[in-house]
């Protein structure tokens, strides 16, 4: 369970008002092989650290990690667990301004995620362009397996 409550932000002037919040951690979320290799066949990278686990307890890592940008795309589903906007008709993934993979997501860990709401501003468009500063820590792990700034847009 998460160890905050998940915060509900009814209006979009709320989000500017929340800059600054922490958010989190999600609950934590076991990345198994079958999703690891569920990911390669989405994404067509079939890199063999990902998913050769014979050969790969010959690396550093000592088993299979799961891809970078898994361990990101959870980002939607987990900032979902920490945080709630009511008045929102729709969102849209609007990009990331940085992403950082510090240490691997080995396969068979539990993972989770805390961000920051970092800036949240009225766009040309009509939405609110909020970004969150994400980070991913791997159970056990003295480094984050992932950290990123990333954009939605928010409209009513």
């Amino acid at each position: 369970m998460p160890t905050t409550s998940k915060p509900t932000l009814r209006s979009f002037s709320e989000l500017t008002h929340a800059v600054g919040t922490q958010l989190g951690p999600s609950t934590w979320h076991t990345v198994d092989q079958r999703r690891v290799d569920g990911f390669a066949e989405a994404t067509e990278d079939h890199q063999w650290i990902h998913l050769d686990a014979e050969r790969a307890t010959q690396t550093p890592f000592g088993g299979t990690v799961a891809h970078g940008y898994l361990t990101l795309s959870l980002a939607p589903a987990l900032l979902e667990e920490i945080v709630a906007i009511e008045d929102c008709g729709t969102v849209i993934n609007y990009g990331a301004n940085k992403v950082r993979f510090p240490s691997p997501l080995r396969v068979g860990s539990r993972v989770r995620m805390s961000a920051e709401l970092t800036s949240a501003e009225s766009a040309n468009d009509g939405s609110t362009q909020v970004v969150f500063a994400l980070t991913f820590e791997a159970e056990g792990s003295e480094k984050p397996c992932c950290i990123a700034e990333i954009i939605f847009r928010y409209y009513r």
